[in-house]
């Protein structure tokens, strides 16, 4: 049982759903196997990853929004309960193996660090193996990795040609070939869960290359094009109309020739990353088939959300400045062109790629139209599926893959796990449909909730609200109701709320119904800026560091953001150069360092890669102990000076322009001490060298009150999805 989960990837964007980007694994399984053309999700990572692995819906297991923006109330604390257990846990006492490789994004985040426990870790929820990152997004050339249950560093670089999906790939494979050379017929379930393709689009060279040119026609002939290809090839119905592009996205030829130039290099490299994924996942599944272990292998492919709207309307070379109060200039993107898919930007498409990603639906990822929630899913089976190649057009939910799973490994769904008993499971085994394109559908109502925007899909017919986010939000009962026959019209585009109020109204009362029975209520109908509102966070200060060990998220380090604070480290000098890092947080896509080199005391603040403020004193330190640092004074809001210090002496005091307000790095990069992040805050000599002296300790001050903005806290956790 293999398990290939995409992120961010919309509808139209793989190659079996009418796409020219090249996934010929994903054709070859498509080809061998099944395309479903009416899969849905929750529009949202974390709640569709909690259905897949869980088979309940995501509020019924507290998983309503991502882990990041965790409440109280039991349909969102972002804790899953063990009375609702893994896939994993409900495998392993038949015997079966399980490995997963790749994203997470199940783990709150004030459990991550390695302090704490290990209960909601992968590990913790029945996998006996995995490698991969935490967080909803992170560095593809220089990640933060998890393996097992303690971090480890990537094992090469980009230097190296080093992509952490080749690199999950090759882990996925050290699993199974463990496996097998151990116990030839012991089944397995594996969970490969990339981080293509979220952004960062990072791409290696050659796929970068291979791309050039092939995306300046543009986002609406490109939607055009694929819509024309969906319609040849009887994807959806007869009578599916391509829905008009939102007046929010401007027309291509609307866009100047420089405008044009850098979108186009912003898709060139989502392309890019999409193809050198497939390109992994070719490798898992030739691997399979060489091992003899493919034709009984059940594979399935999907995507956790529709096409991600995060680049904003015009792209983003590093998604953390929204979240720090920056922006791109359209000159920075031209200066930056060539980097676009390489290790120093952390780019992101515009919106009109995004739209055109969700063809022939409206809107996008976070929002419940067909835009947010209908999503790829191929499955492969040649000792099972008797007619590879064709399609099935059953209503069909993320809720329903566990039980599918579990049925085709011949397993019961568990009434208890370790003595714990089991919340029933609510998805339907699919091996029905898989078995017989003319079955039945297993499913005619579900809810939807994400945000605020609400819908319900009961046979053939789907109510939809759209919930605005703003400042001065109006509660859900101003929210506007639209109706769809989406048997005739799945792409939303003839509301049918006037010609059917009768059923409209009963679909929302039956949608209230659904919510109360999955512990939706209560819908939180403040803006989502306000669920970071008194999340619990340690004050302490002051905070003391040794040296030796693991890297601290940086939601467990000091929140030192806009506030006056202080980086002491204790060392011991003895011979030979003083040189390297002392402390570090974040990474080369924004953060700070503190090091020494070239005879000089360094600090270097890195915003969002938009904003540097770079620090030298000169130093003569003979052997023995001394304590080198820097004090920030905060003078106005993002604003104050800098001071290094020797021995408790200033040395030299500078300005600080600007400082971080809400986030150094989306990427999962957090504070080290002696050592950098595999990508340094900074590429000045010594900033990313490990320390070459003896570190006593770093002790770290705050003084004032926290900065929080609420609202740019929970736009930096949904740019981490």
């Amino acid at each position: 049982m293999l398990v290939v989960l995409l992120d961010d990837v919309g509808f139209a964007q793989l190659g079996p759903y009418g796409s020219d980007i090249e996934t010929p694994t994903i054709d070859r399984l498509a080809a061998g196997g099944l395309t479903f053309t009416n899969f849905h999700t929750t529009a949202l990572c974390s709640p569709t990853r909690a259905c897949l692995l869980t088979g309940r819906n995501h509020h019924a297991v507290g998983m309503g929004r991502i882990t990041d923006l965790a409440t109280g109330f039991p349909g969102y604390d972002a804790t899953i309960s063990r009375t609702n257990g893994f896939l994993p846990e409900m495998l392993a006492p038949h015997g079966w193996a399980a490995y997963g490789a790749g994203k997470w994004h199940l783990t709150p985040r004030d459990q991550q660090h390695l302090g704490a426990a290990r209960t909601t870790w992968p590990l913790g929820r029945g996998f006996q193996r995995y490698y991969g990152f935490f967080d909803g997004e992170t560095h593809q050339f220089a990640p933060s990795l998890l393996h097992d249950n303690h971090q480890v560093p990537p094992p090469g670089s980009y230097d190296d040609g080093y992509h952490l999906t080749e690199d999950l790939a090759d882990r996925m494979i050290e699993f199974i070939t463990d496996l097998r050379n151990s116990e030839p017929s012991k089944p397995f379930f594996g969970y490969f869960a990339t981080g293509a393709c979220h952004s960062p689009h990072h791409a290696p060279p050659s796929w970068l290359e291979h791309y050039r040119g092939r995306f300046d026609q543009g986002w609406d002939q490109w939607r055009d094009e694929v819509f024309r290809r969906q319609t040849e090839a009887g994807l959806l119905p007869a009578t599916t109309e391509l829905s008009p592009r939102p007046e929010w996205v401007p027309a291509w030829d609307s866009l100047s020739e420089d405008q044009q130039r850098v979108y186009a290099r912003y898709m060139e490299a989502f392309a890019a990353m999409l193809s050198h994924t497939d390109q992994q996942v070719g490798r898992i599944i030739d691997f399979l088939d060489r091992i003899d272990d493919l034709d009984n292998t059940l594979v399935m492919v999907l995507s956790d959300n529709g096409a991600s709207s995060e680049g904003g309307p015009g792209g983003s070379n590093n998604d953390a400045r929204p979240w720090n109060v920056l922006g791109t200039t359209l000159e920075e993107q031209l200066d930056n062109l060539d980097d676009i898919g390489g290790p120093t930007i952390h780019n992101n498409y515009p919106w009109g790629w995004t739209v055109a990603g969700n063809t022939p639906f409206r809107r996008w990822k976070r929002e419940v139209h067909e835009g947010g929630v209908a999503d790829p899913l191929v499955v492969h089976w040649p000792r099972r599926i008797a007619d590879g190649g064709t399609r099935r057009a059953q209503y069909c939910h993320a809720i329903d893959l566990a039980p599918t799973i579990l049925e085709a490994c011949g397993v019961d769904q568990p009434t208890e796990i370790d003595g714990r008993p089991q919340q029933p499971v609510q998805g339907a085994s699919l091996l029905g449909v898989v078995d017989d394109a003319g079955a039945a559908e297993v499913r005619t109502t579900q809810y939807y909730e994400m945000l605020g925007c609400r819908a319900l899909y009961q046979d053939g017919w789907k109510a939809v609200s759209y919930h605005p986010i703003q400042v001065d939000e109006p509660g859900l009962d101003d929210d506007h109701w639209e109706l769809y026959d989406v048997t005739v019209d799945p792409s939303e585009c003839h509301d049918r709320a006037d010609d059917e109020p009768e059923r409209l109204a009963a679909m929302i009362q039956q949608w209230w119904r659904e919510a109360e029975s999955n512990n939706v209520l209560p819908v939180d109908n403040r803006p989502f800026s306000q669920f970071t509102i008194d999340r619990p966070h340690v004050e302490r200060s002051p905070h003391v560091f040794w040296p030796g060990g693991a890297m601290v998220p940086e939601d467990s380090a000091p929140d030192i953001k806009n506030r006056t604070h202080a980086v002491m480290a204790d060392v011991i000098i003895g011979d030979g150069p003083v040189h390297g890092v002392l402390a570090s947080q974040g990474s080369g896509l924004g953060g700070w360092v503190l090091f020494c080199a070239d005879g000089q005391l360094q600090w270097h603040v890195n915003v969002a890669s938009a904003r540097r403020t770079h620090v030298r004193a000169s130093i003569d330190l003979p052997p023995g102990p001394h304590r080198l640092g820097m004090a920030f004074t905060k003078t106005a809001e993002f604003r104050g000076n800098c001071t290094l210090v020797v021995d408790d002496r200033p040395i030299v005091e500078a300005e600080v322009r600007y400082f971080t307000p809400t986030r150094f790095s989306l990427t999962g990069a957090g504070l080290t001490i002696g050592r950098a992040d595999a990508y340094p805050v900074c590429i000045d000599t010594g900033a990313g060298a490990p320390w070459s002296q003896q570190i006593v300790r770093v002790v770290i001050t705050v003084d004032g009150p926290p900065h929080v903005d609420p609202e740019q806290e929970a736009e930096t956790a949904f740019a981490r999805q």
